[in-house]
């Protein structure tokens, strides 16, 4: 087990579509455990394997006390209701917070490393992390889902922190 570093704004691995695992082995037992580590650290809600520079379909979560993982994870429903915006970070983006629109419920279904089936499913903070995780391994960042004028805002936020 390693904690990893965290990849930031600007890692083209942020923004690759994550390959499914299609084999648990090795290497995929390993990433998980580094997934499981690196969440555990300082209070981390949600980690994917792009953040720590592996373009596999996995997350982890640290959420409430609770820390899992979930392997190739399929979101099967989210409501049409919207949450209050809430802010959104992203260990990505680091120190940038910004009001962002997600499904208040939101229900993912995918394995772990025995095969067996995971359900991850709930509303505000669990439908944030979910959305937030599987937009991950599709390339995406927090960053896409703001409204026109935050996204500016934020995308001059994010140049200024980078270049200082």
């Amino acid at each position: 087990m390693a904690m990893r570093e965290i990849r930031v704004t600007g890692d083209p691995v942020l923004r690759t579509v994550c390959d499914p695992i299609r084999d648990i082995n090795d290497q995929v037992r390993t990433l998980v455990e580094d997934l499981l580590e690196t969440v555990d650290y300082d209070g981390r809600a949600g980690l994917a394997a792009n953040q720590i520079g592996v373009s596999l379909r996995a997350f982890s979560w640290n959420i409430d006390g609770e820390i899992g993982y979930i392997l190739n994870p399929e979101i099967v429903e989210r409501s049409t209701d919207l949450q209050e915006l809430g802010d959104e970070g992203c260990l990505s983006v680091p120190g940038l917070w910004y009001p962002c629109e997600r499904p208040s419920y939101t229900r993912a279904v995918g394995t772990d490393l025995a095969g067996n089936e995971v359900v991850i499913e709930g509303e505000e903070i669990w439908a944030r992390l979910i959305n937030h995780e599987v937009d991950h391994l599709d390339g995406h960042l927090y960053l896409d889902r703001l409204a026109k004028d935050v996204r500016k805002q934020a995308m001059r936020e994010l140049r200024e922190s980078l270049e200082g």
